[in-house]
């Protein structure tokens, strides 16, 4: 294998761990929403709304790796493809 392969390898694998990350962020972040819903239902609105915040925060810095990894692949490689 050439380093660009490696580069190339090397980010898949960058990518797939910060998405496996934020799903498993992501789904603890919804069971315990879902649990303090059915302890108190009348606090439902506040639960769902800071739910949707974390979530919103989690995907940010799951895109934010994502791109990282592109740049460091794409930056081994030589630049971008044409």
């Amino acid at each position: 294998m050439n380093a660009v392969a490696l580069a190339f390898l090397s980010a898949g694998f960058g990518a797939g761990l910060a998405v496996l990350g934020a799903s498993m962020g992501i789904g603890r972040l919804a069971a315990a929403a879902m649990e303090g819903t059915a302890r108190q239902p009348a606090a439902t609105n506040d639960i769902r709304t800071g739910m949707i915040i974390a979530a919103a925060l989690i995907e940010g810095v799951t895109l934010f790796a994502i791109v990282v990894c592109l740049l460091l692949a794409l930056k081994a490689a030589g630049g971008a493809p044409a």
